[in-house]
């Protein structure tokens, strides 16, 4: 069986940055509310991220969720790791659990 290239696409992308955002849209331009959600819980944290517009590939739109086992955009990498999209973001953030997320995966400064 031959390696799939939007995996490896997709697994260079997160091994290459810290924290990467699957997204519709940019961080400039969110295109839907849930990645625009996510973007302002990354910047009220201050963390750097990649971002990656899904709606100018179809192949990794479709390529991600394959890749992830999980139908739904965004998706949020942290070190490699899938952390998951808006909703388990949005909790993680309000318990605190992504913030020492990022400081155990040494994103962050503790």
């Amino acid at each position: 069986m031959t390696e799939n290239p939007i995996f490896a696409e997709i697994q260079n992308t997160i091994s290459a940055h810290d924290i990467v955002l699957y997204m519709k849209g940019n961080a400039k331009f969110p295109m839907c509310g849930f990645s625009g959600t996510v973007i302002q819980i990354l910047k009220n944290l201050d963390v750097p991220f990649y971002d990656v517009d899904v709606l100018q590939s179809p192949e990794i739109r479709e390529g991600i969720k394959a890749f992830t086992q999980w139908p739904t955009i965004p998706q949020l990498y942290i070190k490699g790791e899938f952390v998951g999209g808006c909703d388990i973001v949005r909790e993680m953030f309000e318990t605190g659990e992504l913030q020492t997320l990022l400081k155990e995966k040494g994103v962050v400064k503790a």
